[in-house]
């Protein structure tokens, strides 16, 4: 009797889905359960299932690239995911874009979204979050117009891009090495065989582009890593009493499993300093605890002033939080990896094996290190002369020379 139940209740849902949804919509929550059992951490499938049955990847058309007008402005098409505030990777996207557009170059955005929503939905918020951005936003399932150049963003993105007709040399920003967000397996293949689709990488730090040339044979640049000194600065006078993690269950590659008993451990031994989290809200760690959440980018320098020490994770490439923290004179301790020594090179990071007593171990000597104040100005200053512009820079010379040829 139970088991006729269940029966009738699995038809019941499949004909409710089936009618307001259609059998694609049947289809879709069939793809979602494979992700899941593929290592996916969302209810929908992160590329479209069309997209990838679109594409042969052995099977490359012929690049064609407009000609460059007279002046030499070119128009820059980019494929996303729908950008959101506080996205290190859009933002770093948005940098780029916004230093091509200083240059008198053109750029479009399209978005690749996988829920369904519209690019009309999601351009107030853009808008907002990204000011800077002047150019036009549009879905790239209507299809792309020609430009010169046709840049993928993220490892779903590639797909679009590959099999879109318009013309425009085909680039990748690269930012991480995606297919270690997921076990082996399905997911982590199709985000490893986006690199060899024929595209130029433009990627953030040498590990990468070292990395894609060496592995998969993909032409790749990279730019080094700025520093926006104008938001993460030394604050003169601030009295430092904590240490600070960078908590994101959401991002397994920032191994809060790691950080979380590491900061356990340093409260044992330091039960005076403050502990401060951000990112998501993670719970209490105990008494001197702070669990800031998610915070603008101002309210996180205060954080850092406030800070010895920061603790952040990077179990694929560095992110963007060690520079932060260092332009505001509070030191990065970061688990030791090729990946973060190659992309930081940076004198003031403290490195430590990535268990939770080393790290523990590597934030106490930070908090007892003598002067501090002096600590943090040579900190801060290690990074003053950074910037963004650098990256745009250089990614301006990578255009000219691939598409002036």
């Amino acid at each position: 009797m139970r088991v006729v139940q269940q029966l009738q209740r699995r038809a019941h849902q499949v004909s409710h889905i089936v009618r307001d949804g259609g059998v694609r919509q049947l289809g879709a929550r069939a793809l979602a359960r494979a992700a899941r059992r593929f290592g996916a951490d969302t209810e929908v499938f992160p590329v479209r299932l069309e997209d990838v049955r679109a594409a042969d990847i052995s099977a490359r058309r012929p690049v064609e690239v407009p000609p460059v007008p007279a002046d030499g402005a070119l128009t820059v098409n980019w494929v996303s995911t729908p950008p959101s505030p506080g996205s290190g990777g859009h933002t770093t996207m948005f940098r780029l874009i916004e230093h091509l557009q200083s240059l008198g170059h053109t750029n479009r955005l399209y978005l690749y979204d996988v829920y369904g929503s519209r690019a009309a939905d999601h351009e107030p918020v853009i808008r907002a979050a990204f000011p800077g951005f002047r150019g036009t936003v549009h879905d790239v399932t209507g299809g792309m117009d020609d430009a010169h150049a046709v840049f993928a963003t993220a490892w779903m993105t590639a797909y679009p891009v590959f099999n879109d007709p318009c013309a425009g040399k085909r680039f990748y920003l690269v930012q991480d090495y995606e297919p270690w967000f997921f076990p082996a397996g399905g997911l982590s293949a199709l985000a490893e065989n986006t690199y060899r689709m024929g595209f130029h990488g433009f990627t953030a730090g040498r590990y990468l582009a070292d990395k894609l040339r060496t592995e998969v044979g993909m032409p790749a640049d990279s730019f080094e890593f700025g520093c926006d000194a104008d938001r993460y600065h030394l604050r003169e006078g601030v009295t430092r009493d904590g240490v600070v993690f960078y908590a994101r269950r959401l991002a397994p590659r920032r191994a809060v499993e790691i950080g979380l008993p590491a900061l356990e451990i340093f409260a044992e031994r330091h039960p005076d300093v403050r502990i401060h989290t951000y990112g998501e809200k993670i719970g209490s760690l105990g008494p001197n605890h702070v669990d800031h959440g998610l915070v603008s980018p101002d309210a996180l320098n205060d954080i850092y002033n406030r800070c010895y020490a920061g603790l952040t994770l990077s179990m694929t490439n560095v992110s963007l939080v060690p520079h932060e923290m260092l332009a505001a004179g509070c030191v990065p301790v970061v688990n030791d990896a090729v990946h973060n020594r190659v992309v930081l090179d940076n004198d003031h990071v403290r490195y430590a094996p990535a268990t939770p007593h080393d790290l523990a171990r590597a934030l106490s000597e930070v908090v007892s290190l003598p002067d501090f104040a002096t600590v943090a100005r040579t900190a801060s200053s290690s990074v003053s002369s950074r910037s963004w512009d650098a990256a745009g820079h250089d990614l301006d010379k990578v255009l000219r020379r691939e598409l002036l040829v």
